[in-house]
C-alpha cells in the first residue's frame, strides 16, 4: 500500500489484490479509488470499458485510422492481421 501522508486509498483491500496481481502502484491505486469502496463501485468501474468491437471486426481503413489516432508509423502497406497485431502490442 502506498505510504505518507497524501496516501488514501477508498478501498485498500482492492488496492492490494490489483497490486498482487501485478498491477502498478498508480494503476492499482486508480483503479481502487474509482471504485468508491463498494462492491457496487467494483462491478461500474468493470462495466465501463469494452465498447469497441473486436479488431478483428474493423475494416482495414478502420485499423488505419485507428493506428493513425495512436501515433503510429508504418501501418499504411500492412495486411490486416499486421495492423491488429501492431495495435494489440502499441
Amino acid at each position: 500500500m502506498p505510504r505518507g501522508a497524501n496516501s488514501r486509498l477508498k478501498d485498500p483491500e482492492l488496492y492490494e489484490e490489483l497490486r498482487d496481481d501485478g498491477a502498478s502502484k498508480e494503476k492499482a491505486a486508480r483503479i481502487s479509488n474509482a471504485t468508491g469502496g463498494t462492491k457496487k463501485g467494483r462491478s461500474e468501474v468493470g462495466r465501463r470499458g469494452g465498447k469497441a468491437g473486436d479488431y478483428e471486426d474493423w475494416t482495414v481503413d478502420e485499423l488505419r485510422k485507428r493506428a493513425k489516432e495512436l501515433g503510429l508509423s508504418g501501418y499504411s502497406g500492412k495486411r490486416k492481421a499486421d495492423l491488429i497485431e501492431q495495435l494489440r502490442e502499441h
